[in-house]
C-alpha cells in the first residue's frame, strides 16, 4: 500500500500536515504508518517497514506507549537511505 506521490527514485512526497506514526513491527523494524492528515478521518496512505532515522522538517513529536507521531508542519519528503533507513525532509533541502 503505497498512494504517495512519487518525488524521484526511492522518495515520496508528504503533505504538510501528515503525521508519520512509527511503532515496532515484528521483525526488529519499525513500522511507519503515514496518514496525509490526523484529523482526516480516511485510511493511511502508506505503510513502510525499515527505521526512520531522521526527520528534517519542522514537526513535533509526541510520544506513544509503542513508539511515537511526527506531526509534520510543512511540505516534506520521505526517503529510503537503504533497505532498512528512511529520512524526512523538507522539500527545499
Amino acid at each position: 500500500m503505497n498512494r504517495l506521490p512519487e518525488a524521484g527514485a526511492d522518495a515520496w512526497r508528504l503533505p504538510q500536515h501528515a503525521h508519520v506514526v512509527v511503532g515496532e513491527a515484528g521483525d526488529g523494524n519499525e513500522l511507519l504508518t503515514i496518514y496525509d492528515c490526523g484529523a482526516a478521518q480516511k485510511p493511511p496512505s502508506a505503510q513502510v517497514t525499515g527505521n526512520l532515522v531522521r526527520v528534517r522538517v519542522d514537526h513535533e513529536t509526541v510520544r506513544q506507549p509503542t513508539g511515537y507521531i511526527a506531526k509534520l508542519r510543512a511540505p516534506a519528503i520521505l526517503e529510503r537511505q537503504d533497505d532498512d533507513h528512511w529520512v524526512i525532509s523538507g522539500t527545499d533541502n
